[in-house]
């Protein structure tokens, strides 16, 4: 998958969860904000299980069969999982979208943690299943990410090209911020 040329706008839609209660089963808001480039184009709002299975569905049920999936070059999650250990399957999810999907991370994840984490939960297996089938974390200064359907060096530097400051594309930055004001009544200091 090629990118649009420099000079012209990628759009990208960022997902990521807003704060939630710590309870297993409790419901966890999920913001996804269109970006054409750094500039918010618009926004749809949803909702996983903490520690749940329906991450997938719920992203793609936003977006299929909605304005937005046609316009879009690259799908990107904050981390592969939302509210706890709902872990995307970002094999289904770059499937069913038929777009690249990017799972952007602050840093290397740590994951003998991750996998301790995971066996607390029901069918540990399977979780663990979905988690490596995302592939292998690429470190692309400043990003370290998954991605499929596209490869990690056209993906930095689209991801590049969605930063405005800093190491969050601008539609990941939104979606936290704008998350975290709709359950809190304002949003935090860093995205």
């Amino acid at each position: 998958m090629a990118f649009p040329a420099p000079g012209r706008l990628i759009r990208a839609i960022g997902f990521d969860d807003a704060p939630f209660a710590r309870r297993r089963g409790a419901r966890v808001h999920v913001a996804g904000i269109v970006c054409s480039g750094t500039r918010f184009e618009g926004m749809v709002w949803g909702e996983v299980r903490r520690d749940g299975w329906n991450a997938t569905e719920a992203l793609v049920r936003l977006l299929v069969g909605g304005k937005f999936l046609p316009q879009l070059h690259l799908v990107l999650i904050d981390g592969i999982t939302f509210g706890g250990l709902n872990v995307v399957d970002l094999e289904r999810l770059h499937r069913e979208l038929r777009k690249p999907c990017v799972a952007l991370m602050r840093g290397p994840p740590d994951l003998r943690a991750m996998e301790a984490a995971i066996r607390k939960l029901p069918r540990p297996a399977r979780r663990l299943a979905v988690l490596r089938k995302a592939g292998p974390v690429h470190e692309r200064a400043p990003f370290c990410f998954q991605v499929l359907g596209a490869s990690p060096d056209e993906t930095a530097q689209a991801l590049r090209r969605l930063t405005d400051t800093g190491n969050v594309p601008e539609a990941l930055r939104l979606a936290h911020l704008i998350g975290a004001a709709v359950v809190r009544g304002e949003s935090g200091r860093a995205a």
